[in-house]
């Protein structure tokens, strides 16, 4: 066979994931091969992996390649999804309210996001249903967005002619010689990552008020076409308050000025300042607990992966003692039932998450006679036989607090019904993060997300790799196990630090560089890399050995701390 120089192709093959192949013109937009699909019109496609990386729907396709589309099911597609409606939602508010001033903040569990209006009058029941109405005309006009890139001078300008002052902070910063902008007629922001191709995308969405301001409502992963029930939620609204709050204390509600803060050699303060507003909040915590001294007898403690609930609960016990209440820590660990009686998961595989992985009667009765200042033979969980063994005996001198930390504090199943009063609940959680600005919210998720790629990696030897792979199951037993319970707390703890990302950041990115190319875990590393570049750096060993922060960047002195003298 003869080779020869010829000219490329004009049809190239696209491979499906499931094996099908498509054929189309070299240089068509992933749209349009997408259009060629049957489309499930309950899971919105919204872009693609291609080649290992994913793609806005607009990217033309030059060569042979594999294509896996990601819907709105997916966490890149449901991101997506939400930038873009955060993007109209802006466009139709800065038409109607241009004197206004709109601020993202923060996730709400049925899915929206919180938002405030300065500047003017918090938007009346009317004015929201005329700003919905402008959203849904645009959506039936179907709406391109414009993509652009332009040079990092140019962007600056561009917002310093329109006064954001948070973005000319933001941008300031930044490495890149260019931004990536986005049109949506003849209005143009930045926001941090990818948008659906025009508006059509976005038929599903609310408006709805709260406290103070409103929530954007649109669908969860599991229901992409379906907006779930608004929830009540006053312990997370007045959490959110008090974070603004700090902020406020702080000089700080964005990223630009943590950076600003930074550069001016203020970082130490920033440092000082964080831990002061947490250590004042945990003694806050301490002194409702001993006023309630004489009617507790279980402080319980529940919190998602890498909440810092391990970190809180010494610190909370710290606080106890320096007011003469010494608690029992009782680990819920020993508690699990027998690896072959062990309940499994729809997959067939253990779930050491689901409330019936517990011994729940044998934790019953301990509570109940630990409480009645009865001797208790505890038990001890064998992690290696998976067997439940015999472990010390205990008994509570009268009084006596017993802490409970584990991710099911706030169920009321886990307690016996005579303890219920008895109980005090707290929730703990990275709620809130600093935003880039006021239109690129920071996901919390993110967050904790790279705390625990950090810690993994110190502590457990875990690649980034690992550690990403993992955490879409994390987030599952999250959702079915803690969220729906977090109400129920007696007060929430925010352990969010304004400056945490910017003292990982040395820690994360090598971590996150080494996840292999083509692997799905390198688009999640690469989208977490780009969002750190924002930040930056802050020497972690500022902060004290006590913070919550050590307890993922390492050097905690709480990490061998014991209070328990039987």
């Amino acid at each position: 066979m003869t080779i020869k120089i010829t000219e490329p192709n004009k049809i190239i093959e696209v491979h499906l994931s499931d094996g099908r192949t498509l054929h189309g013109p070299r240089g068509a937009s992933v749209e349009e091969f997408i259009k060629a699909l049957n489309i499930h019109p309950d899971k919105p496609i919204v872009a693609a992996i291609i080649n290992g990386s994913l793609r806005e729907m607009r990217f033309a396709i030059q060569t042979e390649s594999t294509l896996h589309p990601v819907t709105t099911s997916t966490a890149d597609g449901a991101r997506i999804y939400r930038r873009s409606l955060t993007f109209l939602l802006e466009f139709a508010f800065h038409q109607l309210f241009p004197k206004g001033i709109l601020t993202i903040d923060h996730s709400v569990g049925s899915g929206g996001y919180y938002c405030q209006v300065t500047g003017r009058e918090t938007l009346s029941v009317d004015e929201l249903e005329m700003l919905k109405k402008r959203m849904q005309a645009e959506v039936t006009k179907d709406s391109l967005f414009i993509r652009e890139e332009i040079p990092i001078d140019e962007a600056i300008q561009h917002f310093e002619s329109l006064g954001h002052k948070d973005k000319i902070s933001l941008l300031k910063h930044r490495k890149k010689d260019y931004l990536t902008l986005y049109r949506l007629g003849e209005h143009i922001d930045y926001h941090h990552g990818y948008m659906v191709p025009s508006t059509s995308y976005l038929r599903w969405f609310d408006l709805e008020v709260c406290k103070g301001g409103f929530v954007m409502r649109f669908p969860r992963r599991h229901k992409p076409t379906e907006l779930l029930p608004m929830g009540n939620y006053p312990q997370l609204i007045n959490t959110f308050r008090q974070y603004g709050d700090w902020l406020r204390k702080l000089g700080i509600d964005n990223v630009g000025a943590l950076n600003n803060a930074v550069a001016a050699g203020r970082e130490q303060e920033i440092v000082l300042v964080s831990e002061a507003l947490h250590e004042q909040f945990v003694a806050e915590i301490a002194r409702q607990i001993a006023i309630r001294r004489d009617e507790l007898s279980l402080i319980l403690i529940a919190g998602p992966s890498s909440s810092g609930k391990t970190t809180f609960s010494r610190r909370l016990t710290v606080q106890l003692l320096a007011r003469g209440i010494s608690p029992f820590p009782l680990e819920l660990d020993n508690y699990f039932v027998n690896r072959k009686d062990n309940p499994r998961d729809e997959n067939g595989e253990l779930d050491f998450e689901i409330l019936e992985a517990l011994n729940l009667p044998l934790l019953a009765d301990n509570l109940q006679k630990l409480t009645q200042g009865k001797r208790v033979q505890m038990p001890k969980y064998n992690f290696k036989t998976g067997l439940s063994e015999k472990g010390e005996e205990i008994q509570l001198r009268k009084g006596q607090l017993i802490i409970l930390e584990g991710i099911h504090g706030m169920n009321p199943r886990l307690v016996p019904e005579s303890l219920q009063a008895q109980s005090f609940r707290i929730y703990i959680s990275a709620l809130t993060q600093l935003n880039l600005d006021r239109h690129n919210r920071v996901s919390t998720t993110d967050t904790r997300l790279i705390r625990r790629i950090v810690r993994d990696a110190r502590e457990r030897g875990y690649t980034a790799q690992d550690t990403i792979s993992r955490w879409e199951s994390v987030r599952r037993g999250e959702k079915r196990h803690i969220y729906p319970y977090q109400e129920n707390a007696d007060i929430m703890f925010n352990s969010a630090l304004a400056y945490e990302l910017a003292a990982l950041k040395p820690f994360a990115e090598p971590l996150l560089r080494q996840v292999p190319y083509g692997t799905s875990e390198h688009i999640e590393a690469k989208r977490l890399l780009a969002f750190l570049e924002w930040f930056l750096p802050i020497n972690a060993n500022l902060a004290p050995e006590n913070s919550l922060a050590r307890e993922f960047s390492g050097g905690s002195v709480l990490k061998k701390f014991k209070w328990w003298q039987g």
